[in-house]
């Protein structure tokens, strides 16, 4: 079993991230370049071993270039060594490029393999009754810094940090909390999920559950986790306290057909989970316990633990969604853009179509209240554009104009604005808006680093602070007067990007994203 230290953490930096690339050494070469500088951290399998999955799937989104100089220089303060005097520039290109190749057969991750991969580092007994702080344990910031492959426990009175703690590499799918806000569950884009005490500021217990996972969810008993991959094609089920694997669905269709998970998240009001698969239009709500609204079959666990699956039928597949605030409703769309379906859950079906043009960023949409109507409104990733919404019959209230594409909108029920990045534009990625909530107007463009990106805005647990990422290297967590819009202070960070309020989450904010 693969214990988790600081040094590993470090060590995954280097060596994974470095195997990208186009080139034209021979294909016969590849190979035995793999087997000689990568295959005792990685395995010869490429599945991961001591170092990360050595798969396109797994690897991000990382350029080329970028990985062959890593390969070749190797990467400070880690244990990835340089190869320069090994290999040519033009072997390590063409090494990366075989990495960056699928496999020919699809590996295998199934039920053995995850199982054999859990270990627990901290027994819950073990753990201490208190936190080992004097913070507010409800007002604390988990900020992933992506930059060196950590994260930092920040206080949201003080705005200090308590603690900075090494992560699995390439986390993906945001941080999620158990209902009493003490542990954190991360997942990691080559399938480890990590549990953490947030009060005792220990690992607590891992597993890996797939090649390519896409995020965590946890019930809202606080029991059950769950995790959706996209290799394999599986949701896998784990026991919350320990992370022991409980149950690997397998994610297919009546006739054979299978699909990648695109996301899952918890409907905690219905007492269920809820799935969007890419390749099949479905939608798969999973009751967790006895409470679920009845549909037809006996809901909760089955007898050995296992969870029944309820599958509604759509339109087309869906690659993300959002909830309504009851949970009844859930709005989603597809990558290709253009369109918006609505699905009823208790309805089982769609009920309504919302026309809505380039490619929402519906993971990040939130609410709020606005002249006594409920209004949604969702990012862009292709056009400039904010879309507001109203919640109860789904007409288009205004499309804001941005400067840019955005990935992350962010309000809180105590402030006047919502702010929305255009990290998506090459010329306006380093400027955020800020917009009035009732006017639907912008109020002020901030542009805290000229040049760099500023991206995921986040409030304190009473909404009087923001803190927004410069996302860069040698990065920086800024800090603004939520009212005033003046900057309070800066915190040097590693390629910060998101950060996580624990009060905002576990409350179910209008303002952040579930």
């Amino acid at each position: 079993m693969i214990r988790w230290t600081e040094s590993m953490a470090l060590a995954l930096t280097g060596v994974a991230v470095g195997m990208f690339a186009s080139s034209s050494a021979g294909a016969m070469e590849t190979p035995r370049l793999y087997q000689q500088f990568c295959a005792e951290c990685h395995q010869a399998d490429r599945l991961g071993g001591s170092g990360p999955a050595l798969l396109p799937e797994s690897l991000g989104r990382m350029k080329a270039e970028q990985a062959a100089r890593v390969i070749l220089e190797g990467r400070p303060a880690t244990q990835m060594l340089p190869y320069k005097d090994k290999m040519t520039p033009e072997e390590a290109l063409a090494l990366a490029q075989w990495l960056l190749t699928p496999l020919d057969k699809p590996p295998v991750w199934g039920e053995a393999e995850i199982r054999a991969s859990h270990v627990i580092l901290h027994p819950m007994e073990s753990l201490p009754p208190q936190p080992v702080f004097a913070a507010d344990p409800l007002n604390l910031f988990v900020v992933v810094e992506q930059g060196d492959h950590h994260f930092t426990l920040l206080d949201g009175d003080t705005l200090e940090p308590i603690g900075r703690f090494p992560t699995r590499m390439a986390l993906h799918g945001g941080p999620k909390f158990t209902p009493d806000g003490r542990f954190v569950f991360f997942s990691s884009r080559d399938g480890w999920i990590s549990k953490f005490d947030l009060h005792g500021l220990k690992l607590v217990a891992e597993i890996r559950v797939g090649v390519n996972t896409r995020n965590v969810a946890v019930s809202g008993d606080g029991k059950v986790v769950m995790a959706a991959n996209m290799l394999p094609h599986t949701l896998v089920i784990l026991d919350a306290e320990t992370l022991a694997l409980r149950q690997v669905l397998p994610v297919a269709d009546p006739g054979g057909a299978s699909s990648r998970v695109s996301a899952v998240y918890t409907a905690a009001p219905r007492h269920s989970f809820v799935a969007a698969l890419k390749d099949l239009p479905q939608v798969w709500e999973i009751p967790y316990n006895d409470q679920a609204p009845a549909w037809g079959e006996a809901t909760g666990p089955r007898e050995g633990g296992a969870l029944p699956v309820r599958r509604l039928a759509i339109p087309e597949p869906l690659d993300d969604f959002f909830f309504t605030a009851d949970y009844e409703r859930l709005m989603g769309a597809s990558r290709e853009g253009g369109k918006g379906r609505v699905v009823h859950l208790g309805e089982g079906k769609a009920v309504a179509d919302i026309p809505i043009s380039g490619m929402p960023h519906l993971g990040s949409g939130i609410l709020w209240e606005r002249d006594g109507r409920t209004v949604m409104a969702t990012p862009n990733l292709k056009e400039n554009a904010i879309t507001v919404l109203d919640a109860a019959d789904w007409s288009l209230i205004q499309r804001i104009e941005t400067l840019g594409p955005g990935f992350f909108m962010r309000g809180h029920e105590e402030s006047p604005y919502v702010w929305t990045d255009n990290m998506l534009s090459p010329k306006y990625k380093d400027t955020v808006h800020v917009i009035d909530r009732q006017t639907l107007k912008i109020v002020k463009n901030i542009t805290p680093s000229p040049g760099k990106t500023a991206a995921h805005v986040e409030f304190t647990r009473d909404g009087r602070y923001v803190l927004l990422s410069v996302s860069e290297m040698e990065g920086e967590l800024v800090i603004y007067d939520a009212k005033t819009l003046d900057e309070v202070k800066r915190l040097p960070m590693k390629k910060p990007s998101g950060k996580y309020n624990i009060h905002n989450k576990i409350t179910r904010s209008s303002g952040t994203s579930h």
